[in-house]
């Protein structure tokens, strides 16, 4: 019998690491996972476990989620003895991460739903930390990452659960290799390549192996380069151009007094790299403290925040100079502070004392987003001041004499105050590693006045200010920007940012926008200071100011308008913010942020999403919200304030979002292209932006020549003959839906283009999702049986918000009046109807589940209804009665009290958070077994969850 070449793979894999040092170790099941922790956990500690001693380190061990084991692992368990002496076993050695036992380990078996076999396990002291996932040669990636998230499913939690302890996962199928940490709710979107110190990426699973997984640097990437994320309590890995930035910022603190700059892109994490450099400078014995240092108050706001989430309480933050001052002066290692703060904490007298003890002591000071007020006095009043400090900057786009203000002494660059760049990741480097999106610049045409003269030529002949605030230009941006959100921003499931160039052009866009009363959530923000006031001067990013009380006599307008929009802001979202302080002003900037941060969150209720803010400058720099996909631009934008804004929209989500949208009403093409030269190389464009609409439209239509060619016509699908081109089938169509996904941002994107009708497209859709559903009905089989088992199908990118049960509803009305025409319509037309609706029960993925419900209502309720305008009340009775008979089969079928059963269904479509294990068995009449409970909770859980898809999700205004 030949073998496969997955064990090909797996066997030269193995015998690479057993070279790279790991004892190679036969375990085929938990029982023989268990003695063999016993035996190595005991040499690790230098000691040896009796049987009675190593049941109470698995008790130890066997308690919470990946998160809670993580730090179990970190910590230390102090074990009670046979003797009655307390030893503290130690589970890894953080300090020596190279000093640990290591053994690979192949296929072996755990049962929980599903029984499962692992590929390639690799042992730290007897215990799984990292699992490799391999797939045959030419089969997707991804395909590994899925069958690990049905590991993680099915059994990585059964009995003892010690494969919740993988902290890193890897997958490869020998050409391409990733790895990730151990985070359920990640994508594939959050998966890593390996890279050498200049971002040259390692693929090749043998290459892979000597770089990241010797023992050493593996030991190393566990131990010091993942970050437990407190606030949601996950694991996160560094990506190689963050290890080596840390690295190379702690070698030059280590081994010399030089400064020194990190240039990483904009949206490739460089607060996640700053704090981890931060939390291991504090360890070392010489530095007193870190100074990680910002330059407006909403930073240190969100950069303490930030650092909090990696760490509880890993920073206390400085509301005013005297708490700075104080925490200077006593133990606080890591302090988060305003530049502004700092500067008056060495200036003032009253702080002298004080301040002086701290003149000769080892301090370095970390400057986040350095490329934007460390060119002033302040900066030169730091250095003087501290006698043996050491500087450190990060930035996204550094200043180079060509982006250097003109006001600025000397025109002073990034190089000059931070001396070398220690490290290098600029923007087409993310961009080819797939860490942040690339962009769709998109300038808006000409306008017209109403004689449908050119605008622009009849006013700029007069006035070009005049042109840019013209009222009939803003109303048709305005319009423009209406008719076309949705198709930005997939029908609002993203949000937007319009950024203008002035408050008083904001002002009036605001006004017109209120006039209009479009279906949109509109905020804004501005400060109504003079910094706000950009006027489009230099094309830079103007630095809002928090810090204001008095009201300035020529500003009072704006602040009273201001005033009425936070108002409107407080009656859309039941708040009450408004600018009577900084403080209150200040909670009204954190609340949009928070509302437009944390849409990425699963329990995120539509009810507080915002659709559009409208902006000077704020949230233009430093602000990152991954459901944020669309930048409106009217303002001069150039060099590192153009990347800045454009960045806000390139954050890494899903497949849904393909790429981050950029629409500006100016002719911003010349600016655009120098700073993508700037910023990365003059031949760059290509590699930044997308394509344009054209080149999309011929990759579409020769993906339906493929597409064509495997399943000639809708019907044929039905009749392929084996999985294999049912895979063919699923691949070239999922691509066709890839590239509609992105041409359907284009505002000029019409179907009639496209090589295939709209109503082909939605019947092919129709025959994927059959395929889709089949897979399901053999998920967690042993051995492998479906080869499309493992395909991601991508559903995110079909769903339509619009096309829910009140729709269909609406066309049941349509089809009800058809019906009742009986001379004036033919049968052909009514069949035609009735089958519209079926196909697209069967085409839109959110209403599969209820399909057979829906169609059992046509059939059976629809002939008794006498009028259309019955139908809404005959569905609700119907439903209500259907959705009664599957809760009394829920709770007949798994024992569960009714009244319990609701109220767990009511908390979680309240919530939105997957039901507790304990709630679960409190609901249980008949409470079930220790070693019975996971699989039983697992299994109600999945009921109750199919049950809220079928009957209460996607209704609509039912």
């Amino acid at each position: 019998m030949s073998i496969q070449p997955e064990q090909v793979l797996e066997n030269n894999l193995v015998k690479q690491l057993e070279g790279l040092g790991y004892r190679p170790v036969t375990i085929r099941n938990e029982a023989e996972l268990l003695k063999n922790l016993q035996s190595i956990l005991g040499i690790h500690n230098g000691t040896r476990f009796s049987d009675a001693e190593f049941t109470k380190i698995l008790n130890h061990l066997n308690k919470g989620n990946v998160f809670d084991r993580a730090k179990i692992l970190r910590g230390r368990f102090p074990l009670i003895r046979d003797d009655g002496t307390t030893f503290y076993v130690r589970f890894i050695n953080q300090e020596a991460w190279c000093q640990n036992e290591y053994q690979v380990t192949t296929q072996v078996s755990m049962d929980g739903v599903y029984k499962n076999r692992y590929d390639v396990t690799l042992l730290v002291n007897g215990m799984p930390l990292v699992q490799i996932e391999l797939k045959r040669r030419g089969l997707e990636l991804k395909e590994a990452f899925k069958q690990i998230n049905r590991y993680q499913r099915h059994s990585f939690w059964t009995s003892n659960g010690l494969f919740q302890y993988v902290q890193l996962f890897v997958i490869s199928n020998g050409v391409n290799t990733k790895y990730y940490a151990n985070n359920r709710n990640q994508s594939f979107k959050q998966t890593f390549y390996w890279a050498d110190k200049e971002n040259n990426l390692i693929t090749q699973l043998d290459q892979f192996a000597d770089a990241f997984l010797e023992k050493c640097h593996v030991s190393k990437m566990i131990c010091k380069y993942i970050v437990l994320h407190e606030s949601d309590k996950v694991l996160m890995v560094l990506r190689p151009y963050q290890f080596y930035a840390v690295e190379a910022l702690i070698d030059q603190v280590k081994n010399s007094s030089k400064n020194g700059y990190i240039w990483h892109t904009t949206g490739s994490g460089k607060t996640l790299t700053s704090f981890k450099a931060a939390q291991i400078l504090v360890e070392l014995a010489h530095v007193h403290k870190v100074v990680f240092v910002v330059d407006r108050a909403d930073l240190d706001y969100q950069t303490t925040k930030e650092f909090n989430h990696f760490s509880d309480g890993s920073v206390d933050g400085t509301d005013n100079t005297k708490a700075l001052v104080k925490q200077l002066s006593d133990d606080t290692k890591l302090i988060v502070t305003t530049i502004q703060k700092l500067n008056t904490a060495i200036s003032k007298a009253q702080y002298t004392d004080q301040m002086d003890e701290l003149k000769d002591k080892r301090i370095v000071f970390i400057f986040d987003e350095c490329h934007r007020s460390q060119f002033g006095e302040t900066h030169k009043k730091i250095k003087a001041f501290f006698n043996n400090h050491q500087m450190f900057g990060f930035t996204g786009t550094p200043i180079f004499a060509d982006n250097a203000s003109k006001n600025e002494q000397g025109k002073r660059t990034t190089k000059d105050l931070f001396d070398e760049c220690l490290h290098r990741y600029v923007i087409t480097n993310a961009i080819k590693d797939e860490n942040v999106l690339k962009f769709s610049v998109e300038y808006w045409g000409k306008l017209k006045t109403k004689d449908g003269l050119d605008l622009e030529e009849e006013v700029k002949a007069i006035d070009v200010k005049g042109f840019y605030e013209d009222e009939r230009r803003l109303e048709q941006i305005a319009d423009w920007i209406i008719q076309n959100h949705d198709r930005k921003t997939h029908a609002k499931r993203f949000s937007a940012i319009f950024c203008v160039s002035s408050v008083e052009a904001l002002i009036k866009y605001y006004e017109i926008f209120k006039k209009k009363k479009p279906n949109l959530r509109i905020a804004t923000i501005f400060t109504y200071g003079v910094n706000e006031q950009d006027k489009d001067a230099d094309g830079l990013i103007g630095e809002p100011d928090f810090d204001f009380i008095k009201d300035v006599p020529e500003n009072k307008h704006t602040r009273e308008k201001l005033d009425e929009y936070i108002e409107d802001y407080n009656a859309m979202y039941q708040t009450k913010f408004s600018t009577k302080d900084s403080n209150s002003f200040y909670n009204y900037y954190k609340d949009i942020a928070k509302r437009l941060k944390e849409r990425e969150r699963k329990d995120f209720k539509d009810k507080d999403r915002l659709d559009l803010l409208l902006v000077v400058n704020m949230f233009l720099t430093g602000f990152d919200a991954k459901k944020l996909n669309t930048l409106y631009v009217d303002k001069n934008l150039k060099y590192h304030g153009l990347i800045q804004a454009y960045s806000r929209t390139n954050r890494i989500l899903n497949e849904e979002k393909s790429q981050g949208n950029i629409v500006c009403f100016r002719n911003l093409k010349e600016n655009t292209d120098k700073a993508i030269a700037l910023f990365s190389d003059p031949n760059a464009k290509e590699e930044i932006l997308i394509e344009p609409y054209e080149a999309y439209v011929g990759r579409f239509n020769t993906g339906v020549d493929v597409l064509r060619q495997i399943a000639p016509t809708v019907e044929s699908v039905n009749s392929l003959p084996s999985e294999t081109e049912e895979l063919a089938f699923v691949k070239a169509f999922r691509e066709l839906i890839r590239l509609k996904n992105v041409l359907a941002s284009f505002s000029n994107f019409t179907f009639a283009d496209l090589a295939m009708t709209e109503q082909e497209f939605e019947d092919y859709k129709s025959k994927y999702l059959d395929i889709y559903e089949k897979t399901k009905t053999s998920e967690g089989k042993e051995g492998g049986e479906s080869i499309i088992e493992d395909v991601d199908f991508e559903l995110e990118l079909i769903q339509r918000d619009e096309i829910n049960v009140a729709y269909i509803l609406k066309l049941l009305a349509d089809l009800h009046d058809t019906l009742m025409q009986k001379p004036a319509t033919s049968e052909e037309d009514k069949a035609k109807k009735k089958k519209t609706i079926l196909d697209l029960l069967g085409s839109e993925a959110k209403l599969r589940s209820k399909r057979e419900l829906i169609e059992k209502f046509i059939n059976e309720n629809m002939p008794k209804i006498k009028k259309s305008d019955q139908i809404s009340d005959a569905f609700n009775s119907y439903w209500t009665e259907e959705k009664q008979k599957a809760l009394d089969e829920l709770s007949a079928q798994e024992g569960l009290d009714s009244e319990a059963l609701n109220k767990i269904i009511d908390d979680y479509l309240f919530t939105g958070r997957t039901p507790l294990r304990d709630t679960i068995v409190d609901a249980l009449k008949i409470k079930p077994k220790i070693l019975e409970r996971k699989t039983i909770i697992e299994r109600i859980t999945d009921k109750i969850l199919s049950f809220v898809t079928t009957y209460e999700d996607n209704m609509g205004d039912v």
